[in-house]
């Protein structure tokens, strides 16, 4: 597999048009990747919590899953090390659905016979993303009010594996 691009060539917002499905007549995209993102909840889901803390998004952006698998580990990892494992519910929120393409056109010598430059530009699926809007819950964790900075230090963390900027919200569950 080649390099990765850097996030900037994804970050903004285009038309969507990368429909995905098990049937090939209403499917544009052949061969969509899967998604990289090995569990979307963690941690005890029936728990008795008292709040909610949350990394919302601040604007309007694509975020690669690749970002997000990225994020997910280091909030996690942060989370085990403070705060006991029946005591919380990690959830992360966006499901990428967008698939990213990328037309790689031929700089060497030769490339005429590898490239068409832009004639079929269409591109070949490289990754999927999420389409995030300003004011967003990219991660959610639910836990009791001990744990509140714990959990925003683990948020700092994964907050430098993501583009852009994000705020921390504290929701209480209960009144």
């Amino acid at each position: 597999m080649g390099k990765l691009r850097k996030a900037i060539a994804y970050r903004r917002l285009e038309r969507p048009y990368t429909r995905k499905s098990r049937y090939n007549e209403y499917s544009f995209v052949r061969g969509a990747p899967r998604c990289i993102i090995t569990r979307f909840d963690m941690g005890n889901p029936q728990g008795d919590f008292d709040v909610a803390v949350c990394l919302i998004s601040e604007q309007d952006f694509q975020l690669r899953q690749n970002a997000v698998e990225s994020a997910r580990k280091a909030v996690i990892r942060r989370l085990e090390k403070g705060i006991p494992k029946n005591e919380f519910h990690y959830r992360i929120r966006p499901y990428p659905h967008h698939v990213l393409r990328e037309n790689p056109l031929g700089l060497t010598a030769g490339a005429d016979r590898t490239s068409s430059g832009m004639k079929h530009a269409f591109g070949k699926p490289i990754g999927l993303a999420a389409r995030i809007s300003k004011g967003d819950i990219i991660f959610e964790v639910r836990t009791k009010k001990q744990y509140i900075d714990a959990v925003k230090k683990a948020f700092e963390v994964g907050k430098t594996k993501l583009p852009l900027s994000y705020s921390i919200k504290i929701i209480p569950l209960k009144n």
